[in-house]
């Protein structure tokens, strides 16, 4: 099934078509509706960007590269079967259905908090499992990095900058685009350098970049040559908020810090800077099923920047390849579309149950979608339905010169030009 939603348009379709002028046709037709709409929405005063795990996977698939998978790792504790059952549990209240590895790490790593105050013994079962689970998992997340950095697929790399520049060419006078993930990858950050986007983050340093809980209300100014006045906003900046952690975080003990490593994308498995014991030093977050849970440090602080960038008026967040199984994230799109004017996008390969509980509890007027197989295809979006990727100052002038040129060109009563 594939359809979209997008401003007074509506279209559903069983099938696409497969011949190629019949396809062209299709497109074009569709393009005329579904472009200038997100141009439109793309200017809005307040813009984020919403990826999930689906944009990693999209990528990774052009690349010609498996993704990382969100399956449970096997568990040798004696607690593992209770262990697997709370997340089974967990995760069915979410509407997931079956549990996936951050269920099973959140659940495992509760089952541990209690077992080091009650039984030291159990505890270091526990601790070898979850440490055994993440290092599969980091090492997987590592692979996917490898495969896509040594695939050396151009078209992948072309496809992953225009995305992100269609969305991160933004006129002056609008706010910076924000990008949150839910990703442990750095897919987004090599996207950036090689899109020659530069980012603001929480984190501050040269050496060794430190997580900062002060609220980031920095940005890129230059002054012009030979003009006074104001400085100006740079182009191709962007900020960025990385919900659950990323793979390259540490904690230092002893200052009680969070900072970032220096770990190459896709490094070898063996790098230096990966650690001996994930579960103490790895700043990977399980997704959290409870409120309280969302409080913990740096939980508060990246999330207080999810709700304070989307909840506000002007507002819009478009959402690629997450799922709508956060509860904690659905509650703060819920709450910016309690303002009139806020707007969310999905892009999706389907509309499955989650999203269609999810858009259930909205008001149609202020959800637009495009779904299925041929809309949700990264390529085809960043090829045919996305704005271009530019401020194209040159086009634009071009276009108002054509156009005061059909004025002076017009033909006139005797046939000649005016």
């Amino acid at each position: 099934m594939h359809s979209y939603r997008v401003g007074s348009s509506s279209e559903a379709f069983d099938s696409i078509p497969a011949g190629a002028d019949e396809l062209d046709q299709f497109v074009s037709m569709h393009r005329r509706k579904i472009e200038p709409w997100l141009s439109a929405v793309f200017q809005a005063e307040h813009l984020n960007l919403l990826l999930g795990s689906g944009f990693t996977t999209a990528v990774a698939f052009s690349a010609g590269v498996d993704a990382t998978g969100m399956g449970t790792a096997a568990s040798a504790s004696p607690h593992a079967k209770a262990i697997m059952d709370h997340a089974t549990i967990s995760a069915k209240k979410m509407g997931r259905g079956e549990a996936n590895i951050e269920d099973q790490l959140r659940s495992a790593i509760a089952v541990l908090d209690g077992l080091d105050i009650i039984d030291a013994t159990a505890a270091k079962a526990v601790r070898a499992d979850i440490n055994k689970a993440i290092e599969i998992f980091l090492y997987s997340l590592l692979a996917t990095e490898r495969g896509i950095a040594q695939s050396d697929s151009v078209p992948a790399s072309a496809m992953l900058q225009s995305f992100l520049l269609s969305f991160a060419s933004r006129a002056a006078s609008r706010e910076r685009l924000h990008i949150f993930t839910t990703n442990y990858d750095r897919l987004i950050e090599r996207g950036c350098d090689d899109a020659g986007l530069r980012i603001i983050d929480r984190f501050v340093g040269s050496l060794q970049p430190w997580f900062r809980n002060t609220r980031i209300e920095l940005d890129y100014h230059y002054n012009p040559p030979g003009i006074r006045g104001e400085p100006r906003f740079m182009e191709g900046v962007v900020r960025f908020t990385k919900l659950h952690g990323s793979l390259d975080w540490r904690f230092e003990a002893s200052m009680r810090r969070i900072y970032r490593a220096e770990t190459p994308f896709g490094a070898a498995d063996d790098h230096p800077s990966l650690p001996d014991s994930p579960v103490d030093t790895v700043m990977i977050y399980p997704n959290p099923a409870k409120d309280v849970e969302t409080t913990q440090y740096p939980y508060a602080e990246l999330f207080r920047d999810f709700a304070s960038a989307t909840c506000r008026p002007n507002s819009v967040v478009v959402t690629y390849g997450y799922g709508f199984g956060d509860d904690h994230i659905n509650r703060v799109l819920l709450d910016m579309l309690s303002v009139p004017s806020a707007h969310l996008v999905i892009i999706a390969f389907d509309l499955d149950d989650r999203v269609k509980n999810f858009l259930g509890q909205t008001r149609p007027a202020q959800v637009s979608f495009l779904a299925g197989r041929h809309f949700g295809s990264l390529q085809r979006l960043v090829d045919d339905y996305l704005p271009k990727p530019a401020l194209d100052y040159i086009t634009g002038r071009m276009s108002e010169l054509l156009k005061n040129r059909a004025y002076a060109e017009a033909p006139t009563d005797n046939g000649g030009t005016q």
